[in-house]
């Protein structure tokens, strides 16, 4: 296929593949590219078997034609027995409301050498192995391989692998056996790998709403400012009585008696008349006060600091 009608393919591939798709376009074996006469089974996996999907194709004799027009019906699938270059084109399955699958573009080898590649879009990140395959002799011979033109190296054993592909490594892919021939070139695509979701991490207990942290806060503040408060009344209190008590214990003493004497003495006497005369007694006048420490009784009233 010329590669003019082989970009013409591929825009119609990338403007159809805007529509919704709710199919998927299958091919058996699974390669890009086929030798003539080669045998193929394309089929549509449908995800809603009520859509009425047809499998279609565009090829340089052809235009969205179905496919009992070039393959056989076998279940599910359509078979081509032989296929030929002129089936070089276009695959895709149409619902009867227009929507499309992906499509697929696949390429008949009128020589002896093609380049089996993915026949669907690859994952960023994934390997990719090319096989440059003759329909003579053993593959495992030297092929030189060229991605949009330019020379990307020589294998020995006839197999390519492209490790980690990402976007810039989409592109017409072709290689070349000397002595045998070059291959049709394909496109190959790469895809964007999907995001996948983190797990939802453990849920953190509901914080408190900030009013409620302050008046939490707030509440236990007050608490433990009257609670000293308490304490320091509680400590007023039993000093006070304290010295209420040593007070009252200053002004209590022994059981002391005082007295107020006078001494009436007669004059004085001679003393002749004092050896003669018999003295008389001595009179003494006494006033006494009397303080009593209070009994156990008492004692037992007198307040205490608890």
């Amino acid at each position: 296929m010329p590669r003019t009608s082989l970009l013409l393919s591929l825009l119609l591939t990338s403007l159809l593949g805007c529509r919704p798709s709710q199919a998927r376009l299958t091919v058996s074996p699974s390669s890009s590219q086929f030798f003539q006469g080669d045998f193929v089974s394309l089929s549509c996996e449908e995800d809603d078997s009520s859509a009425g999907w047809t499998l279609r194709r565009n090829t340089s004799k052809d235009t969205r034609a179905e496919f009992e027009e070039w393959g056989e019906v076998a279940g599910s699938s359509c078979n081509i027995s032989y296929i030929d270059p002129l089936d070089s084109g276009v695959y895709w399955c149409e619902s009867r409301e227009g929507a499309i699958s992906n499509m697929v573009n696949l390429t008949v080898a009128g020589g002896s050498v093609i380049l089996q590649s993915p026949v669907l879009p690859v994952m960023e990140g994934d390997d990719v192995t090319l096989l440059c395959k003759t329909k003579t002799t053993p593959s495992n011979i030297t092929a030189a391989f060229y991605k949009d033109g330019v020379f990307i190296g020589n294998e020995t054993t006839g197999h390519m692998t492209i490790q980690h592909v990402s976007r810039s490594d989409e592109g017409l892919y072709k290689c070349d056996i000397s002595g045998h021939g070059e291959s049709p070139s394909s496109w190959i695509t790469v895809t964007e790998k999907p995001i996948t979701a983190a797990p939802p991490a453990s849920t953190p207990p509901p914080a408190l709403p900030p009013l409620l942290a302050v008046l939490a806060f707030g509440s236990v503040c007050v608490l433990v400012l009257l609670l000293l408060l308490v304490l320091v009344m509680r400590e007023c209190v039993c000093r006070k009585l304290e010295a209420d008590q040593e007070a009252g214990e200053d002004a209590i003493t022994d059981d002391t008696t005082y007295s107020e004497i006078k001494i009436a003495q007669e004059p004085q006497q001679t003393a002749r008349e004092a050896r003669e005369t018999p003295s008389k007694p001595e009179v003494i006048y006494s006033s006494v006060k009397k303080f009593t420490r209070p009994t156990t009784d008492d004692q037992a009233i007198r307040p205490e600091c608890i």
